[in-house]
């Protein structure tokens, strides 16, 4: 087949998990011989025009007009993203189907389906109804009627887990047969990594400290605030403990002077922004990753830290929930709850049988369940559902004429 993505982010823009997502499942089906393009935002020196292993990147620059609105510059972004559609296809040739990743390419999508009749399916990979616990502003209203526009312009819709599926069948009225539950992935190769661990972990804790592991967006949704408010509480019955605190966002600053203010600045390392292999190498050191969330669509966090062979203890909540097993594969706690999170955590930093029997079923679970070829093969099966309802109807006539 051949295959149009549409995503505001791709390597080397990395904003969020979408990123990841569009980067490794574009491989996979490539992988599989499939024609796969990507049209994306550009990034620093990245190239306009790329062959990334198989996988041909066009990245496109929004509409250099001087706004501040966040929604607007999404709006020039795709419009930019249509342009380059456009030229794409009168050059290479008809797509069987466009694949939009969140409300950032709805635009993009929904007019490039209906001026070369080509069906489109997206990926929900959150909603703004989800992150925020509900509709409360005039733009959370906008966002929110945006995905709604790009779930009713998708012949199908994918959630990346059965609670986003309901979301988005109670959010925005979609069939339930129209969505289907595809979940992300983990690349479990990638953590197989050679490096002097100790020398490494020396950056981070002293040689007697337990590590203890958050990285993600500095937002409330993942619960942040919940791990520094229970620190100091694991730190009084566990005093050897260093919390790494990777990433960035808006409550970063709100979260540093927090740990100033209680007095654990010697325990809790911010270390901003963290690159992927840093990142990955830390998951190998670590003795536990903790992932807090209040809100999570699904937590392909808890896949790295399974693969990477480091206990996760996670809220149990949204995705979550469906990945982790209580003391099979992980550790889960109420969400919001500080004395759960803490028992948690203690109980994982006491017990060394725990942690050991959690890491083998955890990286036994990743491969058996979440590789990314197995997520590209549904991938793949979808796309041809989308084929064969389209055959002999309207949409594939009005295609041939």
């Amino acid at each position: 087949m051949r295959i149009l993505m549409l995503s505001w982010e791709y390597p080397p823009k990395n904003v969020g998990g979408l990123s990841n997502h569009v980067y490794y499942l574009s491989h996979s089906l490539a992988n599989k011989g499939h024609e796969v393009h990507v049209i994306t935002c550009e990034e620093g020196t990245a190239p306009i025009k790329e062959n990334d292993n198989g996988v041909l990147i066009h990245r496109v620059s929004p509409y250099n007009l001087e706004t501040q609105d966040f929604t607007k510059w999404i709006m020039q972004l795709n419009f930019a993203m249509i342009e380059e559609g456009i030229r794409l296809i009168n050059d290479k040739g008809e797509m069987d189907i466009i694949h939009a990743h969140d409300w950032l390419t709805t635009y993009a999508a929904k007019t490039l389906k209906w001026a070369f009749n080509i069906p489109v399916v997206s990926t929900i990979h959150a909603t703004e109804y989800g992150r925020n616990n509900g509709i409360k502003t005039d733009m959370q209203r906008y966002i929110s009627s945006v995905e709604w526009m790009l779930t009713y312009e998708s012949w199908k819709v994918v959630a990346c887990s059965n609670y986003m599926r309901e979301q988005i069948k109670n959010v925005f009225s979609t069939p339930w047969e129209k969505i289907w539950v595809i979940p992300n992935g983990v690349e479990a190769n990638e953590f197989q990594l050679d490096f002097d661990t100790l020398q490494f972990r020396r950056k981070f804790a002293k040689d007697d400290e337990k590590i203890v592991f958050y990285v993600g967006r500095h937002v409330f949704e993942k619960g942040i605030h919940i791990l520094i408010n229970a620190a100091s509480q694991i730190i009084k019955k566990h005093n050897k403990t260093k919390f790494i605190i990777a990433g960035t966002g808006p409550m970063t600053d709100e979260l540093k002077k927090k740990v100033r203010d209680i007095g654990l600045s010697d325990k809790v390392l911010f270390t901003g922004y963290m690159e992927d292999n840093s990142k990955n190498k830390l998951y190998k050191v670590a003795d536990m990753a903790i992932f807090p969330s209040l809100y999570e669509p699904f937590g392909i966090v808890a896949l790295e830290g399974m693969a990477a062979g480091c206990p996760i203890v996670v809220s149990d909540v949204g995705g979550f929930s469906e990945i982790v097993e209580h003391k099979v594969n992980g550790m889960k706690f109420i969400p919001g709850s500080v004395e759960s999170l803490k028992k948690n955590v203690l109980e994982l930093l006491s017990n060394e049988e725990l942690s050991k029997k959690l890491k083998e079923n955890a990286y036994r679970y990743i491969r058996e369940k979440y590789s990314w070829d197995k997520i590209a093969c549904l991938t793949v099966q979808m796309y041809e559902q989308v084929k064969n309802e389209a055959k002999e109807t309207e949409w594939e006539v009005e295609k041939k004429q």
